[in-house]
């Protein structure tokens, strides 16, 4: 009798931890405006929650200061504020230009002593964000080069995913490991 209630109750907990996501234990759940929850794992650092630019550590990250922070493993998500004036020059965002809240050369966000170009397009379309909602997406050839000469030292893509209606932008530099994912696998509520 005992035997049989130990092999039901090995039945049992396989059960329910196959109905349980692989990565339930793994991951936190991010609420972002507008009802967006990204589901991203556990060992990733959310600053600035709640506000209108949230910084994700992704990786290595001496100090977290959101966007600009020079090496520093990470992915933004900007709202409405931030859309408002991230074209270069400080005019309003529409996914035509990059993310460039500047009107100068920015550091490269992998070494601070070189500077940041960013274009042309190499990828435009469209990329799901959860059920029901498809973001305008770019990706954005770019170099870090030196202040003096332009020697390139790097090359990087920023991806980003724009959500006019819903006022959400994520910016990625890093190439984020499973980001895709992440917010193609998102909620809405």
């Amino acid at each position: 009798m005992f035997k049989r209630y130990l092999a039901a109750s090995a039945v049992a907990a396989a059960a329910l931890l196959a109905a349980v996501p692989a990565n339930a234990a793994t991951a936190q759940p991010l609420k972002l405006r507008n009802g967006l929850t990204l589901y991203i794992p556990i060992q990733w650092k959310v600053y600035g929650t709640g506000t209108d630019a949230v910084q994700v550590v992704t990786g290595k990250c001496a100090k977290p200061q959101g966007w600009g922070s020079s090496r520093c493993d990470a992915f933004y998500v900007f709202g409405p504020k931030y859309i408002k004036r991230g074209a270069e020059g400080f005019g309003p965002y529409t996914g035509k230009n990059p993310f460039y809240t500047a009107s100068d050369v920015q550091p490269c966000p992998f070494n601070p002593k070189w500077g940041e170009l960013i274009g042309p397009t190499v990828t435009r379309g469209l990329r799901q964000v959860g059920a029901g909602h498809k973001a305008t997406y770019n990706a954005w050839k770019s170099t870090c080069v030196s202040y003096s000469g332009n020697k390139v030292h790097a090359r990087f893509t920023q991806r980003e995913w724009y959500l006019p209606k819903s006022k959400i932008l994520v910016v990625d530099q890093w190439n984020t490991p499973g980001l895709a994912d992440t917010l193609k696998n998102a909620d809405w509520n």
